[in-house]
Formats: C-alpha cells, sequence, structure tokens
C-alpha cells in the first residue's frame, strides 16, 4: 500500500510540473544549461535504448512480478543504499540520523530478511535519502552545468563527482573483486535493480512523455527541483520525486 501511495504522490507532482511548464516561457538558453544541443542528443540517444531495450524489458518484468515480490525487491535494493546513506549521514554532520539510518539496515538485513521486509519503518525508523553529491553540496562544491549522462540520464558536473563516491559505498562495488561467481552474481543483481526501478517508473514516465511540452526541459526542471529538494531537506521545494533516485534508471532524477 506505501509503495502504490508513493507512486500516487509521483504522478500528482509530475502533472503539477507539467502544468507549470505550460503555463511558463522558457528561453531557449539557461545558464545552467550550457551543453544543451549536446544534451539533448544524449537524451535521443538514452530515449531510444529505453524505447528498444529497457522499456520493453520493464514491461515484462512488471507484468510477471506478483506485487508482494516486487515490493521485496524495491525494499531489498533500498536496504544495500542505506550504507550509503548512513555514511554521507555522517559526513553532512549529521549524527542522529546517521545512526538512525546505520540501525536501519541492521534491522531489515537481519529481522528484515536482507531487506525484503522493510521492519525498520514499522518501528518508526524512517527512510532518508542522501548521497555523496549532496554531500559535496554542503560541503560548498558547486552544482556545474547541467549534464546529461549516457544510458543514466540527468546529471551535473558535481553529480559525476557523487556517481563516483556513492560507487565506493556500494556494497555491490566490492562483489566484482571476489572472483567469478560474486562478479556475474553482482552483474546480475545491478541488472535487476535497473529492471525493477524501470518498472516502478513507467506510469509516471507514461503521463509525462504524453503530455510535456518539452521532454527535455521537463527532465531538466525536475532534476534541478528534486536535488534542490534533497539538498535542502525538503526545505525548499514541493515535489516529492521518491521512485526518481534510483542511480541505474533514465529518468531517476539522478545526480
Amino acid at each position: 500500500m506505501k509503495k502504490i501511495m508513493e507512486k500516487y504522490r509521483l504522478v500528482l507532482s509530475i502533472i503539477g510540473i507539467i502544468v507549470l511548464q505550460a503555463c511558463t516561457t522558457v528561453p531557449h538558453t539557461d545558464p545552467s544549461d550550457p551543453w544543451e544541443g549536446v544534451n539533448r542528443d544524449i537524451l535521443g540517444f538514452n530515449d531510444e535504448v529505453d524505447r528498444i531495450l529497457l522499456k520493453p524489458v520493464a514491461k515484462g518484468y512488471q507484468w510477471i512480478t506478483p506485487e508482494f515480490l516486487d515490493v521485496g525487491i524495491s525494499n531489498f535494493f533500498s536496504n544495500l543504499k542505506d550504507i550509503g546513506v548512513s555514511v554521507n549521514g555522517f559526513l553532512q554532520a549529521k549524527p542522529k540520523q546517521g545512526a538512525m539510518d546505520s540501525a536501519r539496515f541492521l534491522v531489515n538485513s537481519t529481522v528484515g530478511i536482507a531487506g525484503f521486509i522493510d521492519v525498520a519503518t514499522m518501528i518508526d525508523l524512517p527512510k532518508h535519502e542522501e548521497d555523496f553529491a549532496q554531500t559535496l553540496a554542503v560541503w560548498g562544491a558547486p552544482r556545474g552545468p547541467y549534464f546529461v549522462i549516457p544510458f543514466l540520464g540527468p546529471s551535473s558536473v558535481r553529480g559525476v563527482g557523487g556517481y563516483l563516491g556513492d560507487y565506493a559505498l556500494h556494497p555491490l562495488t566490492y562483489a566484482f573483486f571476489g572472483g567469478a561467481g560474486a562478479s556475474w552474481g553482482a552483474t546480475g543483481l545491478r541488472t535487476i535493480e535497473m529492471i525493477d526501478v524501470r518498472a516502478d517508473f513507467l506510469d509516471a514516465e507514461a503521463i509525462a512523455s504524453e503530455a510535456a511540452v518539452d521532454r527535455y526541459l521537463f527532465f531538466r526542471s525536475a532534476y534541478m527541483q528534486r536535488r534542490d529538494y534533497l539538498i535542502n531537506d525538503g526545505a525548499a521545494q514541493l515535489l516529492d520525486f521518491e521512485d526518481m533516485d534510483d542511480d541505474e534508471s533514465l529518468y531517476e532524477g539522478l545526480e
């Protein structure tokens, strides 16, 4: 039920930003996006990859996966990310939150059966969203120009540095160095994670594609607002894009 409600909130947020976009005259050039021409080309490439490969696979995954299993898989990957969330909480001088996130990981990894069941939320240990790009922002690193990364999607110069930090903090990264079996296992899990995230975004992406005046401007605006929302701990924005913050999707609100 929680996951369904989150999807409804995501859809409503997207509708809101589409309405704002339709009512606003956006200039052709934006100081935060000096590479717009190249970015549009990369977005077009990403869209083709998504149309040919990711979307069909995600639809098949959604069709064959029962709701309870889909939720469990999403919880499992979310639990793995809580390691990085905890570390970034401490790096951002949020010791109380970092301790809560660490406890959340321990509870879900044990009582929650490797994270498939979100027991931590049931006992008032809420999910937080912290990544290394947010940490860089807290440390004073400028965002830099907007940048669409091939295969991954919206980001920025600071976001590229954030990716490197998140990669270093993700436990599956080190499975690649554990021999052939561990490496193939990590690759398989990463693939499942990407498909799971893309499947969760199918409905919202369809609304954006059909209603947005300009897909490029829509995703750029959504990304910028999402990142400002996270960096300011929700103080500056009203949008809630919880399902767009997975770093493996084409349209996850990646930093």
